[in-house]
């Protein structure tokens, strides 16, 4: 039999199996995502999930960085250069994690509710 008579296999598009990815994992995913999105330490971000009618629902708990208030007064400027108020960020922030995690795990997110627990002022520099 020759090289050019035996036929390849086929791989299919979609193969047999299912692939799961840990609830630990989403978590450290959604908690960096969170930390990235409000200038944070992961460590300060806490994640919960529920069940939302078969999607999943982020809830999160973290503070915010904000730069002090004399380098407002200073810079008023200050402000919106970071993002705006912290409501402004944190509304921002959802549509951010929301795209990061559905991007980075393939999970469908139905909402991510935020709720800032506290600020980190950062003095002097760049508020993350």
């Amino acid at each position: 039999m020759s090289a050019a008579s035996v036929a390849a296999p086929q791989l299919s598009p979609a193969l047999a199996g299912h692939n799961r990815i840990s609830t630990q994992a989403l978590t450290s995913l959604a908690r960096e995502a969170a930390a990235e999105a409000l200038g944070v330490h992961a460590h300060d971000v806490r994640v919960d999930w529920a069940d939302d009618g078969g999607l999943l629902a982020l809830s999160i708990v973290a503070p915010v960085n904000i730069p002090s208030l004399a380098e407002v007064l200073r810079d008023p400027g200050r402000v919106p250069a970071i993002g705006g108020s912290v409501r402004d960020r944190a509304v921002a922030a959802k549509t951010s994690i929301l795209r990061r995690v559905t991007e980075l795990s393939g999970s469908m997110l139905s909402r991510v509710d935020i709720r800032i627990s506290g600020v980190r002022v950062a003095e002097g520099g760049r508020v993350q």
